[in-house]
């Protein structure tokens, strides 16, 4: 499960960066309910919320801390008492702060999966990066690390060193990265999947009638935002959307778990990472497990129909 959208509303007033308005107790209740389940994975960063995000995952799930794998991020410093960005980092003091703070938020000793949250990395920076990951790795307050990026080139660099153990890139039907999934395949390591639902698009819930709240990241103009303008739907991909959705309901499948079922095809290394809410967003997400993945003849489908 990703966690992103439970930091809630956040970031400057003309540049949202969270999910409009949530309800921490629910947040709580779907957070249980997901380990009750069985999702055994949560993903998370330090900047969602600035440290919310961690805060509501670590009021959740902190009495069964050894039963779960938890994965953060840092690189994007915060102040949680005044609520604010501190611009970005990769200095081994700021990375160092960063990591006992999100360690004191999510109630916990040790962060399984320690990522770099910064695309804008160099290839020649991550070697000084990497060297301060060893240290907290050596103190024991990190097990694993890795990058979230979606360049082939910079997981490559860092998937050189052997505690490296899960590089987190966009993978949706929207958004193919084929060149990324080989990588993770000759690695043999955990391919994260951020925006397997595309946004929220691939749910199927949204139509060009649909207007997002301004506290939404959605509702925002950012250079990588496709899914969404200005709080509205892209019509182009709706219409796609349309044309696929009879192939991934196929078997009494909703939109989300056809999406989700859409990874699982790509390689048995993806593990998506879809958002919720709600404990009713949670359950959806689950229930895709019931299916298991797409043919790759209805992947293959799927894709033609994209692409065209």
């Amino acid at each position: 499960m990703g966690c992103w959208a439970i930091g809630g509303a956040w970031g400057p007033k003309d540049l949202p960066l969270g999910w409009s308005v949530v309800d921490d107790q629910e947040s709580i209740k779907a957070l249980r309910h997901a380990y009750e389940r069985g999702i055994t994975l949560f993903d998370t960063a330090a900047t969602y919320g600035y440290g919310h995000s961690e805060k509501v995952l670590g009021e959740a799930l902190h009495d069964v801390r050894d039963k779960i794998l938890i994965a953060t991020k840092f690189g994007c410093p915060c102040d949680e008492v005044k609520r604010e960005g501190l611009g970005e980092s990769i200095e081994r003091n700021s990375i160092i702060t960063e990591c006992h703070d999100s360690l004191r938020r999510l109630r916990t000793d040790y962060i399984d999966i320690y990522q770099l949250h910064l695309q804008s990395v160099e290839l020649d920076q991550i070697d000084d990066v990497v060297e301060t990951l060893e240290i907290l790795k050596e103190r024991g307050d990190i097990r694993s690390y890795g990058w979230s990026t979606d360049s082939p080139k910079k997981a490559e660099a860092i998937l050189k060193y052997p505690a490296c153990s899960a590089i987190q890139f966009d993978l949706n039907i929207f958004a193919d990265n084929e060149a990324m999934i080989q990588l993770i395949d000759e690695h043999q390591v955990m391919g994260l999947n951020r925006q397997p639902l595309a946004m929220g698009l691939l749910s199927g819930k949204y139509d060009l009638n649909s207007k997002l709240p301004k506290d939404d990241i959605r509702s925002g103009s950012l250079d990588w935002m496709i899914y969404f303008d200005q709080g509205i739907p892209n019509s182009r991909l709706l219409s796609k959307l349309e044309a696929i959705r009879e192939i991934i309901t196929s078997g009494g499948r909703t939109m989300v778990q056809g999406a989700l079922a859409w990874n699982w095809a790509r390689s048995p290394y993806m593990v998506p990472i879809p958002g919720f809410k709600n404990v009713k967003q949670v359950e959806d997400n689950i229930k895709a497990l019931d299916f298991g993945p797409l043919t790759m003849e209805q992947v293959e489908e799927v894709n033609e129909i994209i692409k065209a």
